[in-house]
């Protein structure tokens, strides 16, 4: 693959993944409903994966683009 800014072929593809955090509102929501205990309901779904990214790396100028 080429680079698109420079053009060299010097590329690598890297793949990250996202990951769910703390949910705010289902925190909040637990404090209202069970006093609070409940703000470990803001935990629930903490680590799961949301979805993954694609990206290329040149390792000449050093340009991160999306696939």
């Amino acid at each position: 693959m080429r680079c698109p800014r420079c053009g060299s072929e010097n590329t690598t593809v890297l793949q990250q993944e996202h990951r769910k955090g703390f949910g705010f509102c289902p925190g909040i929501l637990g404090v209202i409903i069970f006093g609070l205990p409940g703000l470990l309901c803001g935990l629930c779904g903490m680590g799961e994966t949301k979805g993954h990214s694609a990206y290329i790396v040149c390792g000449n100028c050093g340009a991160k683009t999306r696939i």
